[in-house]
């Protein structure tokens, strides 16, 4: 969110349409004023009018300095966003008749993308007339699943969308 989108989420100083203000803030006595009376306290001190809480009754504004006010919004979204956790899906691709050696494979990058944290999506592509043989995806998805039981966690059982069977499985944290 840009400087600017935030500060049309307040009204400052003589945007303010309410007749009386309910007022807080550092160096001001807290209380109900009239309009006029909180923007000549907020005029005496070099500070700005704010309105916090428009839908109380009446209205919270609060006197400080706004670009200040918003600089330390940006930085709080900021440090939210920051620190949020980013999931990734990783993708697996299996046919009905994957051979063993290409399980292995497949099974090995699985187990690395869950321990890096990120969910796998596995899924059984059915080209053509392969679509006949779906126990044989149930099948792979299935072992799949079993082989990764202690270090995954399975979201979603195996779903046939299309030409697609597909899973989801999400790492099991290591909080000890």
């Amino acid at each position: 969110m840009a400087a600017n989108d935030l500060a049309d989420n307040f009204k400052i100083n003589h945007s303010i349409r309410a007749r009386e203000v309910r007022l807080v803030g550092d160096n001001v006595t807290q209380g109900v004023y009239s309009i006029f009376d909180a923007l000549k306290i907020a005029d005496d001190q070099n500070l700005d009018l704010v309105e916090i809480s428009p839908n109380a009754e009446p209205p919270v504004c609060r006197v400080i300095d706004f670009q200040k006010f918003l600089y330390s919004m940006k930085k709080k979204q900021k440090e939210i966003k920051a620190n949020s956790a980013k999931v990734e899906v990783k993708e697996i691709r299996f046919g009905p008749q994957t051979d063993e050696h290409d399980y292995q494979f497949k099974l090995k990058h699985a187990q690395k993308f869950l321990a890096e944290g990120a969910k796998v999506k596995a899924y059984v592509f059915f080209k053509g007339r392969s679509i006949l043989y779906k126990e044989q995806g149930t099948e792979v998805l299935t072992r799949f699943i079993k082989d990764l039981e202690d270090v995954a966690r399975l979201d979603q059982e195996p779903k046939l969308e299309g030409k697609r069977m597909f899973i989801f499985l999400s790492p099991i944290s290591k909080k000890k």
